[in-house]
């Protein structure tokens, strides 16, 4: 496929120039580099391994994010960091001046891809500022959205959340559960707490249900339940910037605070007095 009829001027010295505005940006913010994503470690983080031959079609430039070897050859936005890369980006540039390049060799992982074959034609690509690139695809399947602007951080949340689906069963009897934290580290709590609910069905009804069992019915009969009463109180309002999760989660650390003192009260008396309290501290603002 031919992009342009004209031939482009010459781009690694731009791609040098872009590279030394960086980093005098990041000295100034102290940010780190922002490297190309690991396949690898997307794969051992969200543990995908199902795949399938994509065939050959144009692709996003802006949505190839990763490598599958070279992640400290070029950073995110496709500039070279290493010296070397200089020669062989002159000869492809010549080679093809057209931008008329044989397709890369990618891995699609949702709307995300990452380079197996054609580091450099990408970062040509880039450079020229194409819009597409041909590309040999093998899709990874995952039921997990990726999306062309995920991070490692952005991994580390994905990879907690699948750990929680996992690990207490809630993805396989609900796989469309709306759980989401703004921080990872709440999986882990919230994992705890589907446990304890399940230490309390297995007193209740005098046998150990299954994993699952314990999910669906601290999600049906507790989870939604509140999560409703959230919405109806008007605290995602209070409390902007925060998912119904990180509320959920609040909510039951205000209540398990007060259990010594209180014993257990219901979620709906939790949240009138988070409500209440969150009033008070509006009026002492103003």
């Amino acid at each position: 496929m031919t992009y342009r009829s004209m031939p482009p001027l010459p781009t690694y010295g731009k791609a040098e120039r872009r590279d030394l505005w960086r980093r005098l940006a990041r000295l100034v913010t102290r940010d780190q580099e922002d490297l190309l994503l690991s396949l690898e470690e997307v794969q051992d983080r969200l543990h995908l391994f199902e795949q399938s031959y994509g065939g050959i079609r144009p692709i996003r430039v802006d949505q190839i994010v990763g490598s599958a070897a070279r992640t400290s050859d070029f950073d995110r936005e496709w500039t070279p960091l290493k010296p070397h890369i200089k020669r062989r980006w002159e000869q492809l540039e010549n080679a093809f001046p057209n931008s008329d390049f044989p397709p890369i060799v990618v891995y699609q992982i949702d709307e995300a891809f990452f380079v197996v074959d054609g580091h450099h034609r990408v970062a040509i690509a880039k450079a020229r500022s194409l819009e597409f690139i041909d590309a040999e695809i093998t899709q990874i399947h995952s039921n997990v959205p990726i999306g062309p602007n995920v991070d490692t951080a952005e991994l580390i949340h994905l990879e907690m959340r699948q750990a929680f689906l996992r690990q207490s069963g809630l993805g396989r009897v609900r796989p469309d559960a709306a759980i989401h934290f703004t921080r990872p580290v709440g999986y882990a709590e919230l994992l705890e707490h589907v446990r304890i609910h399940g230490y309390h069905l297995m007193q209740a009804r005098g046998t150990v249900p299954a994993p699952a069992a314990i999910a669906a019915d601290w999600y049906d009969g507790t989870y939604l339940p509140t999560v409703t009463a959230i919405r109806e109180s008007g605290l995602l309002e209070d409390m902007p910037g925060s998912t119904e999760t990180d509320l959920f989660l609040w909510l039951h650390q205000r209540r398990r605070a007060t259990f010594s003192v209180r014993g257990t009260i219901p979620y709906d008396d939790v949240i009138r007095e988070a409500v209440d309290d969150t009033a008070q501290k509006r009026k002492k603002g103003r």
